[in-house]
């Protein structure tokens, strides 16, 4: 009888100890980087489309499932509390999987090493095949950039914490090349949120950005909304959008498709956007919001 006693004791001990590996809990912040793998997959299908828009078509549906499973991963852990990892890394590999299948990364392992050129009594040009060294330009701090929001944003149903994208609307040049195409992606982050109630009649909204990703590689920024345009949609614009203009130069006339600031809310310091009407604070899809560089960039471009 002992001996069966030990033997099932053994037998439990063993069980605890590989549970861990299939059930260990899932944390918000593991959910929080399966959010940012999404919008970095966003921005590799985004250039998929430039190169292959068919097969960026047929990627498209997949990328609205693998967003909507982060989502409802989000959802179940905040209202049961924990999740399993196998959940979480089943969802987090097929991401990497797409990201992959997006970028059309491929090994070719066949291939000869490319030949090195003389250096000698001047300085060796690039081997065939490969790609220039990368120079570093800076966007300073205080920096305007202008963006639209690629969703609706409303203090009614606004989460702190929550994220949102937005795009640049005009190419941002420093030493006659563009460092921040038309079209990169910011990344926002909803900072607090007071919804309007019978008690608050000021219902608030407050946005920054943390990341900023320009041709496939992302970059931490901080960065204020100092104001709201409300704008004629990307049709209205479109055509008088130069890709030579500065970033943050839009509103003085240059595309002339906007018509002043969006009415019902105004910018307090910090990016606090607070209704004016009583109402929620609503920031219709296509908003543009000027945004303020808080400290120095550094980004990185082919020479």
């Amino acid at each position: 009888m002992p001996q069966l006693i030990r033997a099932m004791l053994t037998v439990g001990v063993l069980a605890a100890l590989a549970a861990p590996a299939s059930a260990q809990s899932v944390t918000q912040a593991d959910i929080q980087r399966l959010q940012d793998n999404v919008y970095q997959a966003t921005t590799d299908l985004s250039q998929l489309r430039s190169r292959d828009a068919a097969r960026a078509g047929q990627l498209q549906t997949e990328l609205d499932d693998l967003r909507e499973e982060v989502i409802y991963l989000k959802v179940k852990l905040r209202r049961e509390g924990s999740l399993v990892r196998t959940e979480y890394a089943d969802v987090r590999d097929r991401i990497e999987n797409f990201r992959t299948r997006a970028r059309g990364e491929t090994v070719n392992a066949s291939a000869p090493p490319a030949p090195v050129p003389s250096t000698a009594g001047r300085a060796a040009a690039p081997a065939p095949g490969t790609t220039a060294a990368p120079r570093t330009g800076e966007i300073p701090a205080g920096t305007e950039v202008d963006v639209r929001l690629s969703g609706r944003l409303s203090s009614g149903t606004a989460a702190v914490e929550d994220r949102f994208e937005a795009t640049t609307l005009v190419d941002f040049n420093a030493g006659g090349r563009s460092l921040v195409p038309a079209g990169s992606v910011m990344r926002g982050v909803v900072t607090s949120v007071e919804p309007a109630t019978r008690t608050n009649r000021t219902a608030k909204l407050t946005l920054s950005f943390d990341q900023l990703t320009v041709n496939g590689r992302a970059y931490p920024i901080r960065g204020t909304v100092t104001q709201a345009i409300e704008g004629e949609g990307i049709r209205g614009e479109a055509g008088r959008i130069g890709t030579g203009a500065g970033a943050g130069a839009i509103i003085g006339g240059i595309l002339g498709g906007f018509r002043g600031a969006l009415l019902g809310v105004l910018i307090g310091a910090g990016g606090t956007i607070a209704a004016t009407e009583g109402k929620e604070v609503e920031l219709p899809q296509g908003s543009v919001l000027r945004v303020r560089i808080d400290s120095p960039v550094q980004i990185t471009t082919a020479r």
